[in-house]
């Protein structure tokens, strides 16, 4: 028998109801490793038992686990020093979530945004024409918003499923500006504001803040102190300075594993704590 063929026996015999065998089963899965992915991830895209699709992601998960941590690991020793790496690692963390991701194409999907309004971010605008053109594409012409009815789902935070459903919490939002000026060469900052991640733009003598949860709305650095305090934090002013990539990085993961263990997920949880865990060593932030 053909390793394909008894990939997709075994398939077929997920949905016996033994217990018994269902576990036989994906103990030979879990051997035959990577080489069954492809047919797995085949299988449930023609499913249409919700179910069953969730059976088989969780066998894929737990196949490319260690091989999503050794890529995230390899991201990190290549250092996360900028928004290009930055960008990297969190398409790589998204491979969490879908291990046969194709990060190229939506890589390809931020050139394109880019390129849309490359023309009209020319060197005859001012700085804050330029940043207006991007949050004017962003949250208008593609209609990216903050999520309001389902914010704890992680998918909130997995970026290519932020562009997917264009819709996200604000420091996913804020990762799709991040990368479209990054691409435009515009200086457009995170800020890891406690509750609230935000966004700044360093234009010409001013640091603009900008709320990416509210449509790119520009906000006065007083309603950011008036925001904190109503949400009993005393603001300082370490809350208010551009946050570096690996601690940009390390809140989207923390974000994530308060998105699981709010869905009683608490494998995903821990294999992203563990992730978290490698991140803090590496970059020692």
């Amino acid at each position: 028998m053909s390793k394909k063929t008894e990939i997709e026996s075994l398939i077929y015999l997920l949905e016996d109801p033994d217990p018994y065998i269902q576990s036989e089963v994906k103990s030979r899965l879990f051997e035959l490793g990577e080489n069954a992915v492809p047919i797995l991830d085949e299988h449930k895209s023609k499913s249409t038992d919700k179910k069953e699709r969730d059976l088989i992601d969780e066998i894929i998960r737990w196949i490319t686990y260690s091989s999503v941590e050794e890529d995230f690991m390899d991201v990190l020793e290549n250092g996360l020093n900028d928004l290009r790496q930055l960008e990297k690692a969190v398409f790589t963390l998204a491979r969490f979530n879908n291990p046969t991701l194709r990060i190229n194409d939506y890589r390809q999907k931020l050139d394109h945004y880019a390129d849309q309004i490359s023309a009209d971010v020319s060197y005859s605008l001012s700085e804050t024409k330029k940043m207006h053109v991007v949050l004017k594409l962003v949250f208008s012409q593609l209609q990216f918003s903050g999520s309001t009815t389902d914010y704890y789902n992680p998918e909130n935070s997995y970026l290519n499923r932020v562009i997917d459903r264009r819709q996200g919490l604000p420091i996913s939002l804020a990762l799709i500006v991040l990368f479209i000026g990054r691409r435009l060469d515009l200086p457009f900052r995170g800020v890891g504001m406690p509750i609230h991640f935000m966004l700044m733009y360093e234009a010409e003598q001013e640091k603009i803040m900008i709320d990416p949860f509210d449509h790119g709305k520009v906000v006065t650095y007083n309603q950011c102190y008036y925001f904190l305090k109503q949400n009993g934090v005393s603001p300082k002013s370490e809350h208010f300075k551009p946050a570096t990539p690996p601690e940009i990085l390390s809140r989207v993961i923390r974000n994530l594993i308060n998105s699981y263990e709010r869905k009683d997920q608490l494998n995903h949880a821990e294999s992203l704590r563990n992730l978290l865990q490698t991140l803090e060593l590496m970059t020692q932030f």
